[in-house]
């Protein structure tokens, strides 16, 4: 599956949208990748995540985790690819930890997943996890990289799509000095 492809399946899902968006790092956006919306058909998630696991296959992964709510459908997705277990992690007080009777026994290969990053704080916060776990790392996945390619999380890192879609910091947005209503697309609240 090349960019093309995958791109199509995003637009024809209707998951790229434009307007004015705080996005969960805290910065703002004029457009925002609503991945819950690809996930709404089961045979694009199917086809993404074939595609992704591909970078993985050979890895011997253990465990797929990834944050919720995000990563919850593509961590699942993936662990049925690469024939691993699935789980997610969610923040309880402001911290990233396992809940639901969830565990990473020690030396376990794991492969955190996410649908979007952009700066890359939820997917540290899970590697903080797995590491304090002593769960071994093999790798990072996500479907878009909103960093056009510049995060390092110092292990093995691919998405499907790599984009340069500019964000700002709330103190210096265009779009906050225009006075567009802002939306909160995704899982945290205000």
């Amino acid at each position: 599956m090349n960019k093309e492809q995958t791109m199509k399946i995003f637009k024809d899902s209707g998951a790229l949208t434009e307007g004015h968006f705080l996005l969960t790092s805290g910065r703002h956006s004029s457009k925002y990748i609503q991945c819950a919306k690809v996930f709404q058909y089961p045979q694009y998630a199917q086809q993404l995540t074939k595609e992704l696991a591909l970078y993985f296959k050979d890895n011997e992964v253990d465990i797929v985790i990834g944050p919720a709510i995000g990563g919850i459908i593509l961590a699942y997705e993936m662990a049925r690819c690469l024939d691993a277990k699935s789980i997610f992690s969610e923040r309880e007080d402001g911290v990233m930890q396992l809940r639901r009777g969830f565990s990473i026994p020690k030396g376990s290969r794991v492969l955190v997943v996410e649908d979007v990053v952009t700066t890359g704080g939820s997917v540290r916060e899970v590697i903080e996890l797995v590491s304090r776990l002593e769960g071994d790392i093999v790798g990072v996945g996500s479907l878009v990289d909103r960093s056009n390619g510049k995060i390092d999380f110092g292990v093995k890192f691919h998405s499907l799509l790599t984009l340069n879609i500019e964000s700002y910091d709330a103190d210096s947005c265009p779009l906050c000095k225009q006075n567009i209503p802002i939306i909160k697309p995704g899982s945290k609240k205000l």
